[in-house]
């Protein structure tokens, strides 16, 4: 069939017409593949990431900021902290949902560390833990949990804050009651305890 109007033959080519489903066929497979691959690479905040090293970063600062608080004398007083530790009874303490309670179902009370990981933390979901590193016999440093809710995850961060205790500070019962002992018992200096605090996200 020749039109008149043009000079060549509009007989269909039954090849250019496989040639463009085939084409179509691809872009559709290609495109299927793509939208499979992205909706199953799932980016969750432990997935390293840009995101993960923002959130990371943030309770860096978080948790810095926390110590420093806790940590600052108050006039003519202990700080916070150094109250905490010459307060604690040895005893580890976990979250339940309404109080930081140990074993024994003791509840954390009167602990100025406790309220403000319970003011900041456990309403954003942020886990937690706090640790004590005391020195003892020979140099040798051992880890003593305060408050412990689980294992970290690779992506915890860990900040230290250091709290210098002397024997006028200590109770006679302070040894028995923790296990820490006097790292220096011809002097004044009784221990050096590193408070840890571990955070990650759930």
């Amino acid at each position: 069939m020749k039109d008149e109007r043009y000079p060549w033959n509009i007989i269909p080519d039954s090849k250019a017409q496989l040639h463009t489903l085939e084409a179509l066929m691809t872009l559709i497979i290609i495109t299927g593949v793509i939208i499979f691959t992205v909706q199953a690479t799932s980016l969750t905040p432990l997935t390293s990431s840009t995101a993960n090293a923002h959130i990371e970063a943030q309770l860096q600062v978080l948790a810095q900021d926390m110590l420093t608080a806790l940590d600052h004398p108050r006039s003519g007083q202990h700080s916070c902290l150094k109250e905490d530790i010459m307060e604690w009874d040895g005893d580890e303490y976990t979250w339940n949902s309404t109080d930081y309670a140990s074993e024994l179902n003791n509840t954390l009370a009167n602990s100025s560390t406790a309220a403000i990981l319970e003011s900041v933390l456990v309403p954003r979901g942020i886990a937690h833990n706090v640790e004590f590193a005391v020195i003892y016999d020979e140099g040798i440093v051992m880890t003593l949990p305060y408050i412990y809710n689980g294992e970290p995850s690779d992506n915890a961060v860990i900040v230290s804050r250091r709290v210098l205790l002397s024997d006028s500070d200590i109770e006679p019962q302070f040894q028995s009651r923790t296990g820490i002992p006097d790292a220096d018992t011809s002097t004044d200096f009784y221990n050096l305890i590193t408070v840890k605090m571990i955070l990650w996200r759930m």
